[in-house]
C-alpha cells in the first residue's frame, strides 16, 4: 500500500488535473510537460450554464406542494413551490379592508370639510391613515407573494433540495435552476499565452461524453492572472446550441489559431 500522504498527493494532483490548474510547485512543470493524451496544445475544459442559481424560501412557513422535479424543463414565471399561506393571505385581505375604510373616511372628510363642517388638520390626518394603510397592504400582499416560489428565468431542475410538507425557515434552500441556451465553457490557460488572446479567438471544444467537437470562441478573459498556478482563466462561447450537451460535461480545447 502506499503512505498516506502519497494518496492525498495524487488525490490532489487529479482533482486539480480535472479543472486545468495544478496546485503551487505543479503549476512550472504543467506548462512545460505535454498536455492531455500527450497534446501539447490540449486543454481541459469543463462546461457550465449562462446562469445558474439557488432558489431559497423568502418565508418561514409549511411547504403544501412541490410542482418540480430533478431534471424537469421550466418556463420563465412557472410555479416551482406553494406554501401553506393561510395566515398570510387573511393578513392581506384585513389590510385591504382597512384601506377601504381610510379611503371612505377621507372622502367623508372633504365632503365636510366643503360644507366647513371639517377642518384642514382632519382632511390631513385622513390623508395620512390612507397612505399608511396603503403601505400595510402593500407589505401584505408582498408577503403574500412569498408564498409561491416561481422560476426567475427558464432552464431545468439541477437539484431539488426540499420536500413537500416540510416547514422551512426563510433562506432554506429548496432548488437549484439552470438555464436553457448555449452552454459556456471554461478553461484556465498558462499565464503566458495571454498577450495572444482576445474576445473572439476561435477554439475547438471535443466533449467526452458526445466524443463531438465543437465550434467555439473566447468570450471573456480574467482581469487576473491566478499567481500561484500562473494560469489565467477564459470562457468561451459555443457557436450553436447543441442540445445533447449539459452542464458539468467536460473535455479538451484546442486553438485553432493557436496560441
Amino acid at each position: 500500500m502506499s503512505p498516506p500522504s502519497l494518496d492525498r498527493a495524487l488525490r490532489t494532483l487529479l482533482a486539480a488535473a480535472a479543472v486545468g490548474v495544478l496546485p503551487a510547485g505543479w503549476a512550472a512543470d504543467a506548462r512545460n510537460a505535454p498536455g492531455p493524451a500527450d497534446d501539447p496544445g490540449a486543454i481541459r475544459v469543463l462546461l457550465v450554464a449562462r446562469t445558474e442559481t439557488t432558489l431559497s424560501s423568502q418565508m418561514n412557513g409549511t411547504i403544501g406542494e412541490l410542482q418540480a422535479e430533478l431534471g424537469q424543463k421550466v418556463a420563465k414565471n412557472a410555479l416551482l413551490a406553494q406554501f401553506i399561506c393561510t395566515e398570510t393571505q387573511a393578513r392581506a385581505k384585513v389590510a385591504g379592508a382597512e384601506l377601504n375604510m381610510a379611503r371612505q373616511n377621507l372622502d367623508a372628510k372633504r365632503n365636510l370639510q366643503k360644507l366647513n363642517a371639517a377642518g384642514d388638520l382632519e382632511v390631513l390626518m385622513a390623508t395620512t391613515e390612507v397612505e399608511k394603510t396603503e403601505g400595510a397592504l402593500t407589505l401584505a400582499r408582498t408577503q403574500a407573494g412569498y408564498c409561491q416560489v416561481r422560476a426567475p428565468f427558464g432552464g431545468r431542475i439541477a437539484k431539488v433540495l426540499a420536500k413537500p410538507h416540510q416547514t422551512v425557515s426563510a433562506g432554506t434552500p429548496m432548488f437549484e435552476l439552470v438555464s436553457d441556451g448555449p452552454l459556456k465553457v471554461r478553461l484556465n490557460v498558462p499565464s503566458n499565452l495571454l498577450a495572444r488572446l482576445k474576445p473572439g479567438t476561435p477554439l475547438t471544444v471535443g466533449i467526452h461524453e458526445t466524443g463531438k467537437s465543437y465550434a467555439a470562441q473566447v468570450s471573456a478573459i480574467n482581469a487576473r492572472v491566478d499567481a500561484v498556478a500562473q494560469t489565467v482563466e477564459l470562457e468561451a462561447r459555443l457557436n450553436a446550441e447543441h442540445p445533447e450537451l449539459i452542464p458539468g460535461m467536460s473535455g479538451i480545447a484546442r486553438f485553432t489559431t493557436g496560441p
